[in-house]
């Protein structure tokens, strides 16, 4: 008796006209976005989850995805905020001893798309060689023509912001046991472990929305300000940056990712789209104050611009990208403002960037 699921064909389209011939895993769903490939090994359920992935599809380089299934524990937020997940050999039967369902189960929950049989080193390369692109998702029976109008109505990532899709509505808050300092991030698509790990240092934490105006912020009375990670273009975030402004020199200010983008934009630097932005769990960092190399945990496709005409000439660059020698950190020693392009807390990736929340509790401190 044969038992083999038939599994329904899926087409992968770009705005080039490229188009790849997958299939499904689970429902047969549409979906398109901002096509973005991640070099991580694992790590895939902290990724799904991460509010920064906001419209975007992202293709997993390393060839066996799913295996481990998706656990109770290892969210990065409440829901999945990926558009879709394109791998090359899915594995639906998942082996681990605190996988509660499949990747696919789970992804499909929330309305997206798992895509399985893309040769995506070849996927990988084009997006790497051509830059990142739009890509659309539908059953192959839904014909060429369909896909490609329904490709053409996606926005572009550039000028958009996102913030107010994956921000939190209102004031909430995470506290630990004998705090001895305050924190108040703003929100923009801050992930769990950002807080885990300012809990950990004994920091009680205040999250609000990214809407949030310099009086409500500073009401909050916090001992420092932390500026999360994000989706979107930070070019299109003026309010944001404005309102990051007017906090500069009021309190000690660390920026994550996004976070970094807009302190950097407050400051007067300008950012602009990477080619094909980092995305994965292993890219080199230098400390420029120490030499020392980190390898760090990314996800983004702007980049700062530390060449700008307007720039604040009290900021330094602090670290830079070994592959690409492009901006990951500055610092305001004046107005006790910092910033990374990477992702300290990780979860997924390496721990080599935790100093960095120390670094911040003693300027709270200070």
């Amino acid at each position: 008796m044969n038992n083999t699921f038939k599994k329904e064909r899926a087409i992968l389209m770009f705005e080039n006209g490229d188009f790849y011939e997958g299939f499904y895993e689970g429902k047969p769903l549409e979906s398109g976005g901002e096509a973005v490939f991640n070099t991580a090994m694992n790590g895939y359920q902290e990724l799904i989850t991460d509010p920064s992935y906001n419209g975007q599809v992202v293709v997993m380089t390393y060839p066996m995805i799913g295996n481990y299934g998706i656990n109770e524990f290892d969210f990065e937020s409440n829901k999945v905020w990926v558009s879709g997940l394109v791998t090359k050999n899915y594995v639906n039967h998942y082996s681990h001893y605190s996988a509660v369902k499949s990747l696919s189960e789970f992804i499909n929950s929330y309305g997206y798309p798992v895509i399985s049989g893309i040769d995506t080193r070849h996927l990988t390369i084009s997006i790497r060689d051509g830059g990142q692109s739009n890509l659309y998702i539908a059953p192959k029976e839904a014909g060429i023509d369909y896909i490609k109008k329904k490709l053409s109505s996606l926005p572009k990532m550039e000028g958009l912001n996102l913030v107010s899709n994956v921000s939190c509505k209102k004031v909430y808050e995470n506290k630990t046991d004998f705090p001895e300092f305050r924190v108040t991030i703003i929100d923009y698509g801050v992930k769990l472990n950002t807080i885990r790990c300012l809990n950990d240092i004994k920091a009680d934490v205040t999250v609000v929305p990214h809407n949030f105006s310099k009086k409500d912020i500073l009401d909050t009375k916090p001992d420092g300000i932390l500026l999360s990670n994000g989706p979107g273009d930070p070019q299109a975030m003026s309010e944001e940056a404005e309102t990051i402004k007017g906090l500069l020199g009021e309190k000690p200010i660390f920026g994550i990712c996004l976070g970094h983008q807009l302190l950097s934009r407050s400051l007067g630097f300008k950012t602009y789209k990477l080619k094909f932005g980092h995305h994965g769990i292993n890219q080199p960092v230098k400390n420029l104050k120490n030499g020392k190399v980190e390898i760090t945990s990314q996800n983004h496709g702007f980049c700062v611009d530390f060449q700008g005409k307007s720039a604040d000439k009290d900021t330094v660059l602090t670290h830079i990208n070994l592959n690409d020698n492009t901006v990951e950190g500055i610092k305001n020693e004046k107005l006790k403002a910092f910033s990374v392009q990477y992702h300290p807390e990780s979860s997924p990736g390496p721990r080599d960037s935790r100093y960095l929340f120390s670094e911040f509790k003693a300027i709270c401190l200070r």
